[in-house]
């Protein structure tokens, strides 16, 4: 991979010495979500997580990491974050607070460190692969080892 292609995920990555593998997807068809993301690459979509960012009334900001062909649960988000209400945060607003735009946002590498849940059944898998921080690339990763970085609790989000 050319230098220039790395992003902060990577970056954090290869800093921290966590295994991964960097992989491509075409992205000119403009089907970027993670359904779509899995077929392009070949992965079952239950692998290919999503990160969604959300605001609570409470908590504010938390972060949420789910397959792709499944729905976050925000009634069991707000739970799981110890917040009465949760909702997703408007798409203006996740560039300026996270570092990341719709489609290409990670839950490794973001502007701020944010409380981080991943969906319980990635455990389950020796690995799943996320955004790595840019549309049209993925990183495959140990779902143990993103808990690790980023201080994830496992809960049942879906």
């Amino acid at each position: 991979m050319a230098v220039n292609q790395k992003t902060n995920v990577i970056r954090t990555l290869e800093s921290k010495e966590i295994r991964h593998e960097v992989y491509k997807y075409e992205v000119d068809d403009g089907l970027i979500d993670a359904i779509s993301v899995a077929r392009k690459m070949g992965y079952d979509p239950d692998r290919v997580f999503k990160t969604l960012v959300t605001t609570g009334k409470t908590t504010g900001i938390n972060v949420f990491v789910v397959p792709g062909n499944c729905e976050l649960d925000l009634k069991k988000a707000a739970e799981a974050a110890g917040d009465k209400n949760i909702e997703m945060l408007k798409s203006k607003e996740l560039l300026p607070l996270t570092g990341y735009i719709h489609g290409g946002c990670s839950p490794i590498g973001m502007k701020k460190d944010f409380p981080t849940y991943l969906e319980e059944m990635a455990s389950e898998y020796d690995y799943i692969m996320i955004s790595a921080g840019k549309i049209g690339m993925q990183v495959k990763i140990d779902p143990a080892e993103l808990v690790k970085l980023t201080d994830a609790k496992l809960a049942d989000l879906v």
